[in-house]
């Protein structure tokens, strides 16, 4: 695929979306490095772009320099920000009292504290990205280890092998200390999420290094 017809499909794919507005939006394509710029109206239409763009097939990185401008009519205080997120971290997360603090500085949400699994800590982001006034969300939620997690490393190749949509054997899985090297080659920006999704998915992992390339 030529640079040319890349954008012509990422531009597609942005106006299909109904969450985002593409108006305000620029793509840049060079040799399949994608750098996208302009202003949303909101975080999660930010983190919608993201997505948007990583699942185009051809995408091999991406550099993303969109800015987040709400509307000023709905601006609201950080203080205000940090009780909702609070209040919707509460009813829509399955977390002990107390086990997450929220900081607010101009709109920037930062999450501080610690969760059992890689899926609570997403599910924290999820829930505050939407709130009106956020800017950005910076996720410092740690894992607290699990000793007991046996054999990390021929759990998540196995993992690998079970997934249909990639091929396992171009991908080596080293683990030392809880932290999960990936190297090795894939053929599509998905496939490398799906490696990297495996990789979390094993109770204790830390942290993912994700050193794959592109065939």
């Amino acid at each position: 695929m030529t640079d040319i017809s890349l954008r012509k499909t990422i531009v597609e794919q942005l106006e299909f979306q109904p969450d985002i507005d593409a108006a305000h939006i620029g793509v840049v394509v060079a040799n399949g490095v994608v750098t996208l710029f302009g202003h949303v109206g909101s975080y999660a239409e930010k983190v919608s772009v993201e997505r948007a763009v990583k699942a185009v097939n051809g995408v091999r990185a991406l550099a993303e320099e969109i800015q987040v401008k709400p509307d000023k009519r709905a601006g609201i205080e950080d203080d205000r920000i940090a009780s909702r997120a609070l209040s919707i971290i509460q009813w829509s997360c399955d977390l002990p009292k107390d086990a997450i603090t929220v900081v607010v500085e101009s709109g920037k949400l930062t999450l501080e504290g610690e969760v059992d699994w890689q899926y609570q800590k997403n599910a924290v982001e999820r829930a505050v990205r939407k709130l009106t006034g956020v800017v950005s969300v910076q996720n410092q939620l740690t894992l607290r280890p699990h000793p007991d997690a046996a054999d990390v490393q021929n759990q998540i190749e196995r993992a690998l092998m079970r997934n249909a949509e990639i091929d396992a054997r171009g991908i080596s899985v080293k683990v030392a200390k809880n932290v999960v090297t990936l190297e090795g080659k894939v053929r599509f920006w998905r496939e490398r999420q799906i490696a990297e999704r495996a990789a979390w998915s094993v109770p204790g992992v830390k942290e993912v290094h994700v050193h794959l390339s592109f065939t």
